[in-house]
């Protein structure tokens, strides 16, 4: 059946819109080709969305000719900014950017454990008050919001986690009375999962796992392109996998004893310190970043010892992964692993192959493993794709 006149036109501007995000500013002439419209139909088009303040000329193009058919059209990208927050348990950081997601203006701000709920809900609202003011007078349109825990797949909603600073519940709530803008709270490590996705090592993946390897342990799952959150929200704790090699079991309250125990920082720590392994964390990094960093600039390196360590520590490491890979690929059957978080990216190719060399011996199932691209800045960028979506959701709708 023919679609009306009007939803036509909205299916029009809704493309053309899309167009502009990805491929920049473009002329009618551009347009007419790439959406395969009539040349009336582009002009009219353009206009409607020159009219409605979302799209305007923003040059033109070197040609001789001037003229109509050399404007670049550009969508508007101050009609509305958006922010993330990444929360973490002991900071929180923040970015806020235009429609098109270009950045203009991002702070960090520690939060001791000492700090109690209401002052550090309020320092927090305050850091994103004063971030969203550097940025300009436009208002906040929508904020994303990535925090560790589990997110109620039906209300949306930060679940009470023992274990996790009270502040973090406090502060989705308290953004969402307050602000006038649409509020977005989703799990960290789903996050990365959709900025690696859209931006860094699993472009262009339907089906992924990306195990973040952080302070602690994570895992985000998605299936036929489709993140898939679980019953409770929970798919993905990969924390609590019962593994060989720990001394007991997890419990419902705590990982201690399951995959944690083995891939966590701490027990990444302890595993570096047998062999020899030190190095200094950057503020906020943790200390397993710093660790696998060090054993992987030091295979290869001027002192035979050295390089005998590293090497050593990182195909120690990589067992301990494999054996919550191994789970993950049995289960899911998904392709590919993305090692995420800071320890993933600072342990990069060198130890993605080690990890994918012990999982071929593990399982009958194909499975690459690929060393995250976007490092802890992951969380962040999803949470900002994930407003800027709800933006354009919002904004490009007839």
């Amino acid at each position: 059946m023919a679609a009306s006149p009007s939803t036509a036109r909205a299916i029009n501007d809704r493309l053309a819109l899309r167009l502009l995000q990805q491929e920049g500013p473009l002329t009618a002439g551009q347009l007419k080709t790439l959406t395969g419209l009539s040349r009336p139909t582009v002009a009219d088009l353009v206009e409607r969305l020159q009219g409605s303040g979302l799209v305007r000329v923003v040059g033109e193009t070197g040609d001789r000719r001037r003229g109509p058919n050399a404007r670049l059209y550009g969508i508007v990208a101050d009609r509305a900014h958006l922010a993330a927050l990444d929360v973490r348990t002991h900071s929180v950081s923040v970015v806020v950017a235009d429609l098109l997601g270009e950045t203009l203006a991002e702070a960090v701000l520690p939060i001791g454990s000492d700090t109690a709920t209401e002052a550090a809900v309020e320092r927090a609202v305050a850091l994103l008050e004063r971030t969203a003011g550097k940025a300009g007078t436009v208002p906040l349109h929508s904020v994303g919001i990535g925090a560790p825990g589990l997110v109620d797949p039906v209300t949306g909603e930060l679940r009470d986690t023992s274990g996790l600073p009270a502040w973090h519940r406090r502060l989705v709530a308290v953004l969402q009375e307050r602000l006038p803008a649409t509020v977005l709270v989703e799990n960290e490590t789903n996050l990365a999962a959709l900025a690696e996705q859209r931006l860094g090592a699993a472009r262009g993946q339907d089906t992924f796992v990306l195990l973040w390897l952080g302070h602690g342990v994570g895992a985000a799952v998605v299936l036929d392109g489709k993140l898939r959150r679980g019953a409770s929200g929970g798919a993905g704790e990969i924390g609590f996998l019962p593994v060989p090699g720990t001394s007991r079991l997890p419990s419902a309250v705590a990982c201690d004893g399951g995959f944690h125990t083995l891939a966590g920082s701490a027990g990444v720590a302890e595993l570096a310190e047998r062999y020899g392994i030190s190095a200094v964390p950057a503020p906020q990094e943790p200390p397993s970043a710093a660790l696998v960093r060090a054993a992987v600039r030091a295979v290869g390196g001027a002192s035979a010892d050295r390089t005998r360590s590293a090497a050593a520590f990182l195909d120690d490491l990589a067992d301990r992964l494999a054996l919550g890979a191994a789970a993950v690929s049995a289960v899911l059957d998904p392709g590919r692993i993305v090692l995420a978080g800071e320890a993933g990216h600072a342990g990069g190719e060198a130890l993605a192959v080690r990890v994918e060399d012990r999982l071929a011996a593990m399982s009958p199932l194909r499975t690459e493993v690929r060393a995250g691209a976007l490092g802890g800045a992951a969380v962040l960028r999803g949470a900002l794709l994930t407003a800027r979506d709800a933006a354009q959701d919002a904004l490009f709708a007839p």
